[in-house]
């Protein structure tokens, strides 16, 4: 019986470099039936010429229009899904995979038909055997954590466990899953589409699994990592949606409204949180854009 095919997709905007080394460990991959897509987001650093000179065997498409990470990923995803994939791995550009990760992904999906989405063990790429995610879960009141998030890799997480949801840089999703539930969100454009997808997918029975054995690094998102007013506007608009998305209850909306409402005033009134305006800013925006139903990318 032939492998299941695996189609990746990668989307770049200006991450030349990056997208030539994550092309690279997938060509090291010994994954036998795997291609690869990347989409390019208008790049301007000669990365569509470098990536068709060092890998013909890629398929790069050029964006017309920068949907963000949900809509722009969704080109690729559709992509896929005509080429008749099996599984498709959404991966970012900014990722190292080890050679048997893709292998280990599929083995762990078995024969137990209601695995549709699963994902590897992410750790930093700057401290290699430091987690940056085991899978993600939802709190009692629906905030997402990554586990497993900073804790050096003693073995913890030693065999596939069911998770809630799978860290967006490296998410592989059955073609099945993607027929029942459609691809990404795109109205969030960036921030908490994945927790979505996946939270949609269990929702309509799937099961969603976190592979201990299967290896990536990640670039993206160190240990002093600080947001920026921008990842503020995001999480706080695309957090309503994705509760108004799924149906949250009512405690985890009182939550979340109240929470929100708390921070926007004390970075309001208190004179410490004064560098914090921007964000305070951002905050506004976004829950102003959700309530007046804007999506898509935050209007300057």
């Amino acid at each position: 019986m032939p492998e299941p095919l695996i189609i990746t997709v990668i989307l770049n905007t200006n991450r030349c470099e990056d997208t030539l080394a994550c092309l690279d460990s997938l060509q090291n991959s010994v994954y036998p039936n795997h291609k690869t897509i990347v989409l390019d987001n208008a790049s301007t650093d000669g990365s569509v010429e470098a990536i068709q000179d060092r890998f013909p065997q890629v398929q790069v498409i050029r964006l017309s229009e920068n949907l963000g990470y949900a809509g722009n990923n969704n080109v690729g995803i559709e992509a896929a899904m005509r080429r008749a994939a099996d599984w498709v791995l959404v991966l970012n550009e900014d990722t190292i995979l080890a050679p048997d990760c893709i292998d280990r992904l599929i083995d762990a999906a078995g024969t137990d038909e209601r695995i549709g989405i699963l994902g590897p063990t992410v750790y930093h790429f700057d401290e290699p055997d430091v987690i940056q995610s085991a899978g993600g879960s939802l709190t009692p009141v629906w905030n997402s954590r990554h586990l497993g998030q900073n804790e050096p890799d003693r073995g913890q997480y030693n065999r596939p466990r069911p998770v809630e949801w799978i860290s967006g840089c490296a998410i592989l999703v059955k073609r099945q899953v993607i027929e029942q539930i459609g691809a990404l969100d795109a109205r969030f454009f960036y921030y908490w589409e994945e927790t979505d997808w996946c939270t949609r997918a269990r929702k309509r029975g799937w099961k969603i699994l976190h592979v201990p054995a299967a290896h990536i690094w990640h670039k993206g998102v160190q240990r002093n990592y600080a947001p920026s007013p921008n990842v503020t506007y995001y999480n706080t608009r695309n957090r309503f949606l994705f509760l108004a998305n799924n149906r949250a209850p009512l405690h985890a909306w009182f939550y979340a409204l109240g929470r929100t409402s708390l921070t926007l005033i004390s970075w309001s009134v208190r004179p410490k949180w004064r560098p914090m305006q921007p964000h305070r800013d951002a905050m506004w925006q976004g829950a102003r854009d959700f309530f007046s139903r804007r999506w898509g990318i935050r209007p300057s």
